[in-house]
């Protein structure tokens, strides 16, 4: 049998609480706009006025954000150049904060639209940002197939809320 330490699941596990919210509107990111906990506990590090910026709940990586529009589209041609203008400027921003905060040696940018380009959440546009270090798939990533995170969410909002 494989463990793996993951301290930080206690809390949820032990709250009784569901991730999901008591009325879903079938999206995750509209669900997290509508809830009422505070941005910080929805991890939001940013609100601007088309998109907002928040940690992936699910990192790939630490620092793995996320830049996704206020508005809910599915597709990058459906939203106007406004809300794509700044979804880039906050790609950039992210950028910086997370070269200031944590020094890797190169960034994962995208998107995947639709679910054969492999999006999770397939109808709500979102961009990917993630810090990447040379050697950070190591053995147990790509022989174990198991992820290791170094750092909890909450630190890592920390880290980079006043970069915001």
């Amino acid at each position: 049998m494989d463990l793996l330490w993951s301290p930080w699941r206690y809390d949820y596990i032990n709250s009784g609480e569901s991730e999901a919210p008591a009325v879903s509107s079938g999206c995750v990111f509209c669900d997290i706009l509508a809830s009422p906990a505070s941005d910080e506990d929805k991890f939001i590090l940013h609100r601007a006025g088309l998109n907002f910026v928040i940690l992936n709940i699910y990192p790939y990586i630490t620092g793995h954000l996320m830049i996704i529009p206020y508005e809910h589209l599915a597709e990058l041609d459906r939203a106007t150049k406004e809300t794509t203008d700044e979804l880039m400027d906050l790609t950039k921003r992210c950028q910086t904060a997370l070269r200031d905060v944590y020094r890797p040696n190169g960034f994962n940018i995208g998107m995947n639209l639709g679910r054969a380009a492999g999006a999770g959440v397939a109808g709500h546009l979102h961009q990917h940002i993630m810090p990447r270090w040379i050697g950070d798939v190591n053995f147990i990533t790509s022989i174990g197939q198991t992820r290791t995170i170094p750092e909890d969410l909450r630190a890592t909002y920390d880290k980079l809320k006043d970069r915001f």
